[in-house]
Formats: C-alpha cells, structure tokens, sequence
C-alpha cells in the first residue's frame, strides 16, 4: 500500500528515489533538485516526517535521515563553521524537534540510531534552553521495560548527548537518570547485554563529567558519586566474577564498559578507600585469568573467534583485543596510584606472570607480518597499539612501582614460561616458541631498567644468566621454523649487548652478517638489521674483511625493500659504513651511486629521503670521500636546478637538501666550489619559485652558504657589490608581507646569517631591514616564522648596544598597520609569544634583549599595555558553547611590569631545569661570587654592573649547563649560530645580575615592576636579591 504523503512530500520522495537511479544523468538532476531545495522554508520538517514515517521504505528513510542530518549541520545554527545560508526559521525547528524523539523506538536499529544522532546534533545547541521537554521525554521512555526498542533508542540519543555534557547539566542529571540506568544494569534477566553496556557507557560520561568538575566542587562531586559508586560496585563485581567466555564480544563490551567506569571513579575520587576498591578484586583477578585462556584460544592459538576488527551498530568495537587493552589500562591506572598499589601489592608476581603471557605474537600477527615485513617493522617500531605494546606498558609502571621487587618478579616468570616452553616443544607442541618469545620482548621493553638494576647489582648477574641462557638455547631453534624468535634474539642482543658475554656477542655479529646475506624468512632479517645497527659500533674491528660483503648483502636488500624496511636497511648501512672507515675509499664510489638511486626514487617521500641523505652523510665526513662525493653530486644538482619548473614533484627541493648537507662543515674550497656551480640558481628559486618546500630550502642554502663562505663569498663571483643586491634581493622576497607565511618559514636564520657575517654591509640597512621584518610580522600566519623575526629584532637590540634607545627610537619611526607605530606593535607581539620561542640560542638571544631594552627606562616603553595574566573563568568545565560565550579574558599591565615578569619567568624554568640536577634543592643562590659574570661586558654595560651578592659560580654553571642542554634544536640551527658571541652569555648569571643591579640602583622602578609579579615569580626574584 502507497503511504500517504502530501504533495510536497510526494516530490521529495520521488527525488529521493531518483538518487538511487541507475541513470547517471537522472541522479545528478535529483541531487541538484534536492540541493536547490535545501535552501526553501519547510525542507528540514519534510525529511523528518519521511524519516519518521514507517510506512516509507526503510531505503529512502535512511536516506532522509542521511540529508536531515546535514540539513542540521548546515542550516541550524548561525554562528557554527559550517554554516550555510538560510538559517532554520523558529517554528521549523520547533516541528522538527516535535517530530523526532516519538522515532526513538523505531523497529529499524540503524533508523533509531539516525533519529538519535539527529537529536542530540539539535540538542547541542537546543537544549535544555529551548527544549526542556527532551530529557523527560527519554527518561519516560528508557523505564519501559515492554518497550526495548524505546530503551535502545533513548539509550542511544543519551549516550550521544552526553558527549556534550558540562558542570551545569550533570548535576541536574544524574539524579533524575541514575535510577533508570542502575535498573538496566542489574537487570541481566530483563535486558540484553548490548543495552547494559550501553547504558554503563551513559555512568561513564557522566562520572567523567563530574571527576572534572571534583577539582573546583570537590564536596559536592564526591557526595554525589559516592552513593552511585557504593550501588554500581556490587554491579561491578556480579559482571567481573564469571570467567570470560569465549566467543561472546556482548559480555567482553559489557565488562569492558565496568572497566572504563572503574577507571573514571578511581581517577576522579581522589580518596577511594582501599576497602571500597577491595570489593571489586576478586572479580577483577577472575577476569583477568580467566580472560587469557580465551586470549590464547581465540587470538594467539587462532583456534576460537577473536572479532578481530568488528564493531556494533553504534560503532563500538566488540573485538577481544580492545577488552585486553581496556584491561591492562585500568590495571596500568591502578598501578600508577600511590594509594591503590598496594592493594595488589601481594600479587605482582602472579600479575606479572600472566602480564608476559599476554605478550605472546598473535596468530594474526603472525601471518600478517610473516606476509609484510613492512608492517611488522612498523608494529615494532611505531609502537601499534595492541595488547602486547599495553601489557609492556603495564610490566614497565609495575618495575617503577615496586622496584627491585618487580624486576626479580619479571625474571622469575621469564625463567618460568621458559621452562614451560621447553617442555611444550619436546612435547611436540608447534607454538612453543611464543613464550619465549614474549619473554624476551619483555625483557626488551625494560631494557633500561633492567640494565640500570644490573649495574646497581640488584639482579645478582641473574639477568645475564638468564639471558644467555634464553639466547644460546634459543639460537638452536630452525631459522625458518621460528622466524620471530631468531628475529627477537637479534633484537635482544642489540639491548644488551653491554651485559651479555662478548664471545656470544660476536657469534651474533657474524650470524647477523651471515642472515642479511642469506635465503631466511624477512623478520629475520629485519632482526639481523636491528643487530647490526647496534653492535657494528662496537665491534668494528672484528668485522673489517667482512664490510664490502656486508655492504653488498645491504644493497641487494636495499632493492628489495620498502617503506619501513627501507628506513631499516638505510640506517644499517650507516652503521656498516662508518665501521667500514678504513675501506672508505672502496666504499664511496660503490655506495654513493645506489644511495643516490634510492634518493632519487624516494625523493617525494620526506622520511626516506632523509634516510638516504643521512647515508650520503656518513661518507661525506669519511677519509677521503667529501671531494668524490661532491664531484658526483654537484652536476646532476646543476642541471636540476637549471631548469626547476621541469622537475618532478619534490626534486627540486631534495636537491637542496643535499647541498645543504655537502655545505654543512665543509671546508672553504668545497663551499666556493658549489657557490661557483649553484649560487646564482639558488637564488633564483628563492625569487621566482612559489613552491614553499623548495623556497624554504633555498633559503637554508643561502643561509649555509654564508655560514660557510662568510665575507670571501661576497668576492667569489667578482662583483662584491652584485652579490650583495642578490643576496638583500632575496631577503626582500622572503620577507614580502604578502609571500604565504610558508614560504618565508627559514628567513630568520638566513637574515641572522646576513647580520653576523656581513655586519658593516648590512649596518647600511638596518631601517629597511627592521621595517621589513616588523611588515612581514604583521602578516604572519605562522608562529614559528613569528617567533623567527623577534630573534632578528632581539639580535638587532643586542647590535644595537650600548645605545639601545637608538633601537627604540627606530622602531618609533616605523609605521605599522593598525598602530601608531612599529614599537607599539612588536613589544605586545613579542612579549605575547616569547614563552613560546624554542632553542637555547634563541631564548637567551631573545631573553637578554628584553633585558636591555628594560634597562633604557625609555619613556615610550611604559606607554604601552600588554597582554599580562589569564583571568580564570568562574569555576565549572569550559564547554564548547561556553567558550563561545566567554573566550579567555587577560588582564592588562605596563609594558615594562611584563618584561620583568618574564625574567622572573626565565629564572624559574632555569631554577626548575638545575634541581632536576640537583637533589639539593636548597640552592646556593645566596652565596657571594665576586668575580666573572660570563657575559660579555659590552653587552652587559651599566643594566648588569657585577654586584658582591651573586648565586654561586658553581650553581650558576650547572644551571647553565642544564639550561643549554635541554636544546633539542637541530644541528643545522646550531652550526649557524655557534659562531655568535651572544653564545659566550651564560643566562642565568645575566638574569641574576641584571635582577641585583636593578634591585640595588634603584629601588623605587624594583618595587614598581614587583606589584605585577605572580607569587612564584616574587620567590624567585627574593631568592636572587636574598643576601
């Protein structure tokens, strides 16, 4: 029979079935009709009434469904990303919301489930402020017990909604919502355990909601989870206390919901009592034993299902490796908190034992790896998520816990499954060598830990027992019969190469050598590799008449690998190659030109060619090799950088890497040998490319360039005053206010690069240049290139010195959009971002120069308000809507008042970084040091005159040793700026005595500038002013 529709839906239903059509053209004009038609009053409230009609085929139902909920997406709310034009009228909306919450137990799971997405999208911005009626509603209808469809689809649209909770909302609902869900959860002989999970999921929002709110409403959160948790533990443990069961994914999402909840009370109730979690140990242990019987069957064993991959039908994964995960999570949790660790602190061993167990390869695993060895590289060195990356996490917080207590525990299991395993392979058993496997890659992952406890002798050799016993034993097993046990000796060995004897050592260097060259399985050679990589370093003697063989058996490889394979046999040849130094003249022309074809193949391929690269490296800086490698590098360049629009994607700007590489440290001939073949074309990508890549690496080029060749590069092409328009040409492209910020990203370090090598030229254009670096700023969409400029400006205050008002007055000069000037620009910029500014050169550039300038006591400094500290919002959780509502709000101080702040900020990080050094954390900084600030007196001039209350010089030298090498910047960043003076600046004696000087000379501007300061900042600056 026809459902009875008006005319308008007759027309919406006739297009919605022509989208279906198998005619081309005829879809194509109904999904335009319906686009069209998105925009006219009444189209949302028609799809509704099809979504909700029941007599429509379910077909074009879920199709309504499909388009209504982009219907919301585009049209409801104005102030929303994607909003389209025309906005939903009032009483459209109000239909709509009429028509959906009555779908909510529809006979159809995938049509409540779109009625349910389609109501919480509306809920988000509707309710409960234009639609209270809603949660009355779905309560009505989730306490139907004749109605479970009704349950299904309000749990559904809850679960949904509760995504979006916030403090406001949580407390009114969980009231009223509890009881409901409680009944669900306790009553396994009325409802399914699909709905039970559901409805725990709805518990898990909501405490997660409250745990965040438990830090401003403690009270008031902990008295309202109490009660619940009391109820739901009971809950808890009659769900945990049956053995798992296999082959059932309903009661492993079932469980897996009560571990989520466990784990949301026990992070959010900070004083969950041992007796309340007791209650659920027992339980919780029969489940985890019970829980590896039907690991081992269904996953390692392959014997049973595992649903490997499956998911519901609201998208919840039902697999049994996601319960394992979820489970060693929560374990991981508990582990972590001082006051629950103890509570199975009387069984770590047995926990440990089982945790090993877990470790096992899978048989999926197996025959997935077996098939790509790129994937197995990939699970092994990415750390995939899996059970057995969860469980060496797990091994890892225990032997943290409990020490030396875990650590012995660790190897009494290993010991333990390896005796198992030997039985089982005389008893015939084809996956005996799984346990021994899990056992070393236990061992791997807490290489560290077990070295260091090795070292302290709290392991009594007993590791290195057990661990050459493992290996020999291990070693006899066939090579292709247990490909992943051979694999993870090597790998083994690799670990604790410091530990294990030499002589077994050595034999697996040569078995290692002999496997790379061999027919075996290619997890075996990927373990070869792994071995390789760290014991060729080490025995490089041993393995010279061996190099040339082992770089064939590498290249063969190299042809035959991929991807992670690929990044793998690279590294290993730069192992082979630098143990090979001897040979390096031998190895140049043999290896250079197949890493160069590798290079080419991949240059698209940023990790690969960087690999590549790194190869190319190593025989740069090998005997004897930079002059033949240059040669063959340097004209295949040339004549890609000719002619660069012709390139292959990505060509060009790898050709600039390499040459940046050949440049690095190179002597002067070699840097005047490639400025003769490539300046001039380097040149030219940086004015006439728009390629960001290619534009960034030209201008590391330039920038090595003259990090290299210095003032004789301006002579090298005959025409000094030529050069220099070339080389301002360039800056001034790279600093064009309407160039994508992209392109721009490396112009800090090629202008720095201008400045320290070529002082009295640039000197001549220090307006321009500062009027081209504020302009650039301004249009700067990136903070990184943002940051890049104020390190500039801050090089220029230092330049500036001792007359730093000089430096303020041109910035007075300078117009800036939108500002009466340059300065009232940059200063709120810089101090807005300067915390945010990376690399210790940079940081003590940028750090020092704030200082200076603070030290003028310019007038216009103090005319300028800038951003100073967060105001933080009234208490509660800051949602999205929120957030709109009420963005973040900064107070407003002085200029100089956050200058000082920011010092003082320097100071802390600096303090913070020296006791991670230092266990006194009663430091000397009120010991009395007369001589030797470490800065240079021309930077410090009259702000850092040295005072007879100094820190001590030993303090301060371990505060600056830490401080400098906390740098995690990049070798290039550092071979450009090695070379400036400001590098001789030991920070924290220039803080100190900046601090004491101002303190001492002149108190009123001291006590100014302190009124703004946070409490940790006021401790910080009494502690350097203490005598």
């Amino acid at each position: 029979m026809e459902p009875v529709v008006d005319r308008d839906q007759k027309w919406l239903l006739d297009c919605l079935s022509a989208t279906l059509d198998t005619s081309r053209d005829i879809r194509s004009f109904a999904e335009a009709s319906l686009q069209q038609a998105s925009s006219q009053p009444g189209f949302g409230a028609a799809l509704s009434k099809i979504m909700v009609n029941k007599e429509i085929s379910f077909g074009l139902r879920q199709l309504a469904a499909v388009l209504l909920k982009q219907f919301i997406k585009q049209h409801w709310q104005e102030d929303e990303e994607t909003f389209v034009h025309p906005v939903v009228s009032p009483e459209e909306k109000a239909a709509i919301r009429q028509l959906l919450p009555p779908c909510l137990d529809d006979s159809h799971g995938k049509i409540r489930t779109a009625v349910s997405m389609a109501v919480a999208s509306i809920a988000q911005y509707d309710w409960p402020e234009d639609w209270p009626e809603l949660l009355p509603f779905l309560l009505k209808l989730i306490s139907g017990e004749n109605n479970i469809n009704g349950v299904h689809g309000s749990l559904r649209c809850l679960a949904l909604l509760s995504d979006d909770l916030d403090d406001t909302l949580v407390p009114k609902l969980v009231p009223s919502l509890f009881p409901y869900l409680h009944t669900i959860i306790s009553s396994s002989h009325l409802y399914e355990k699909s709905l039970r999970a559901k409805a725990l999921s709805v518990v898990h929002s909501c405490v997660s909601v409250l745990g965040t709110m438990s830090g401003v409403y403690k009270t008031e959160t902990i008295t309202m989870m109490m009660p619940m948790l009391s109820s739901l533990m009971e809950q808890f443990s009659i769900i945990l206390q049956d053995p798992m069961q296999s082959e059932d994914p309903d009661d492993w999402s079932l469980r897996m919901e009560v571990l989520k909840c466990l784990l949301q009370f026990v992070q959010s109730i900070s004083n969950l009592s041992e007796t309340q979690f007791s209650v659920i140990l027992a339980p919780l242990w029969q489940t985890f034993i019970s829980s590896l019987k039907v690991y081992q069957l269904s996953a390692i064993e392959g014997k049973q299902d595992s649903h490997s991959g499956r998911y519901d039908s609201d998208g919840g994964e039902k697999s049994l490796d996601s319960f394992i995960i979820q489970l060693f999570e929560f374990l991981l949790t508990i582990v972590g908190k001082s006051r629950l660790v103890k509570v199975i602190g009387r069984d770590v061993k047995e926990l440990i034992y089982y945790t090993i167990a877990f470790l096992q390869i899978t048989e999926e695993q197996e025959h997935s790896w077996s098939l790509d060895a790129n994937q197995y590289v990939a699970d092994e060195d990415d750390v995939t998520y899996s059970c057995r990356v969860s469980g060496s996490f797990l091994l890892e917080e225990l032997t943290n816990a409990y020490g030396g207590e875990a650590i012995k525990s660790i190897m009494e299991a290993c010991q333990s499954h390896f005796s198992e395993s030997c039985q089982a392979k005389v008893a015939g058993s084809a996956d005996w060598w799984r346990l021994q496997e899990a056992s070393l890659f236990a061992l791997v992952s807490l290489s560290e830990q077990l070295i260091e406890a090795e070292a302290s002798k709290l392991t009594k050799d007993n590791l290195r027992n057990l661990l050459e016993q493992m290996i020999t034993e291990d070693s006899g097993a066939g090579i292709h019969e247990c490909p992943f046990l051979h694999a993870r000796i090597f790998s083994t060995i690799s670990k604790f190469s410091s530990l294990i004897n030499r002589r077994i050592c050595e034999q697996s260097l040569y078995a290692a050598i002999q496997a790379i060259a061999s027919d075996v399985p290619a997890p075996v050679k990927v373990g070869a590799c792994r071995a390789l990589s760290q014991l060729l370093p080490v025995y490089s003697e041993n393995v010279q008449p061996y190099i040339m063989g082992l770089l064939s058996s590498l290249t063969n490889l190299l042809r035959q690998a991929s991807d992670e394979t690929l990044h793998l046999v690279l590294e290993t040849l730069q192992a082979a190659i630098k143990a090979g130094q001897e040979q390096s003249m031998t190895i140049e022309p043999v290896i250079s030109p197949i890493i160069l074809d590798v290079w080419s193949q991949h240059v698209s391929d940023p990790f690969i060619s960087i690999d590549a690269v790194e190869v190319l490296e190593v025989i740069k800086n090998a005997p004897g090799c930079l002059q033949p490698l240059v040669s063959r590098i340097l004209p295949p360049i040339r004549s890609v950088l000719e002619k660069p629009q012709s390139q292959p994607v990505g060509l060009v700007a790898g050709s600039l890497d390499l040459l940046i590489m050949i440049l690095k440290s190179a002597p002067l001939d070699v840097v005047k040998a490639i400025f003769d073949a490539c300046f001039n074309l380097v040149i030219q990508i940086v004015l006439q490319s728009d390629d960001h890549a290619e534009m960034q690496n030209a201008t590391e080029c330039l920038a090595s360039f003259l990090s290299g060749g210095r003032q004789e590069l301006l002579v090298w092409a005959g025409d000094p005053a030529l050069t220099m328009k070339r080389l301002l040409d360039a800056a001034s492209r790279l600093l064009d206010p309407d160039l994508e910020s992209s392109g721009s990203l490396f112009v800090g370090s090629y202008i720095l690069q201008l400045i320290l090598h070529l002082p009295s030229q640039m000197s001549l254009h220090i307006h321009e240049l500062v009027a081209s670096v504020v302009w650039r700023m301004q249009s700067c969409e990136i903070s990184g290139l943002k940051s890049s400029l104020i390190v500039i400006l801050a090089r220029l205050v230092h330049l500036s010195t001792p007359d730093v008002d000089r430096f303020i007055n041109l910035l007075l000069a300078i117009p800036a959009k939108g500002y009466e000037n340059a300065l009232g620009y940059v200063m709120p910029e810089w101090t807005k971002i300067q915390g945010e500014i990376q690399g210790a050169y940079q940081i003590k550039v940028t750090t020092t120069a704030l200082a200076l300038l603070l030290s003028t006591r310019h007038v216009e400094l103090a005319k300028i308000n800038v951003q100073g500290n967060l105001i933080k919002s009234s208490a509660g959780i800051t949602t999205r809507s929120k957030a709109k509502l009420a963005p973040d709000r900064w107070t407003t101080i002085p200029l100089p008042a956050k200058i000082f702040a920011l010092l003082s900020d320097a100071l802390i990080e600096i303090q913070e970084q020296a006791l991670d050094d230092d266990d006194d954390e009663d430091s000397d900084w009120e010991e009395a040091s007369n001589n030797g600030s470490g800065v240079p007196q021309d930077i410090l001039y009259s702000s850092t005159v040295p005072s007879n209350v100094n820190p001590s010089v030993e303090h301060l030298d371990a505060m600056a040793k830490v401080f400098d090498e906390g740098d995690d910047d990049g070798d290039y960043d550092d071979d450009l700026t090695k070379v400036d003076p400001l590098n001789e600046i030991k920070l924290p004696e220039f803080l100190t005595s900046f601090v004491l000087n101002l303190y001492e000379t002149d108190q009123a501007l001291f006590n100014y500038l302190s009124q703004n300061l946070t409490d940790v900042q006021k401790s910080v600056v009494r502690k350097v002013i203490r005598r």
